[in-house]
């Protein structure tokens, strides 16, 4: 691996920050820090990180803020760090694109295996192997999914999805015509991650229609809502 994984830790607390830099980097990943909302936009637009530790509560812009602001512009990966009792607040988390969140306090264990697991599902390439033999790849008539590349082409053009909404766009798209309900969804694509509100699956899937429709109506349409049920990745009768 050429280039080991850049996190930035954001958290107006700095004995917090310290702790969770001291034990990203016996991993040997490249720390960088911020201390308030500001700071931490400004840093996550300007460089390239991999992963990004964000405090919720902030001076000056908090973390739904950064995370909304955020979205606009790129599709790096999220981990919210929230206080016990803002269960209200993680869901909005999740609503403005956060990728798992880790309740404060929290064992700094936890952290590290909460951020090999999102580099894992990241759609950085850098983190993935190289040499494989026959490429994973789901092709559709409007729609390209790369799982070796986790990269995503609609009608020629590449989509930046964050590490859930490419999760969820592949795990239905493995079976094309499906019908899943959203406790399904909620169970297989956040895993132990996540078990709460169902509307997480449901701004996910308005994100990811979004996105499509903004280079492919038509691979946007793929993604079909089945009233009263959920879900399907529809690809007969295109």
């Amino acid at each position: 691996m050429d280039q080991e994984a850049k996190v930035l830790v954001v958290d107006d607390e700095e004995r917090i920050r310290r702790l969770i830099r001291m034990y990203l980097e016996r991993e040997d990943y490249v720390i960088d820090e911020a201390e308030d909302g500001e700071e931490a936009l400004q840093k996550a637009l300007q460089n390239e990180y991999d992963v990004i530790l964000l405090d919720l509560m902030l001076p000056g812009k908090d973390g739904i803020e950064v995370c909304k602001e955020l979205r606009e512009k790129k599709a790096t990966p999220v981990i919210m760090l929230t206080a016990k009792g803002e269960e209200a607040n993680r869901v909005q988390g999740f609503e403005v694109g956060t990728d798992d969140y880790i309740v404060k306090p929290f064992s700094p264990r936890e952290v590290v295996l909460r951020v090999k697991a999102l580099l894992r599902r990241s759609s950085s390439t850098k983190f993935l192997e190289t040499e494989t033999s026959a490429r994973n790849v789901l092709v559709f008539p409007h729609m390209t999914i790369d799982n070796d590349a986790h990269r995503v082409t609609a009608d020629g053009k590449e989509v930046a999805l964050t590490p859930k909404e490419y999760e969820l766009l592949h795990y239905m798209a493995q079976s094309p015509d499906k019908v899943f309900d959203r406790e399904q969804l909620l169970k297989e694509v956040w895993q132990y991650e996540f078990f709460g509100d169902l509307r997480t699956v449901d701004t996910h899937v308005k994100r990811l229609r979004e996105k499509l429709s903004k280079v492919s109506a038509e691979a946007a349409g793929m993604i079909v809502t089945v009233w009263g049920i959920g879900y399907k990745f529809e690809v007969s009768g295109d």
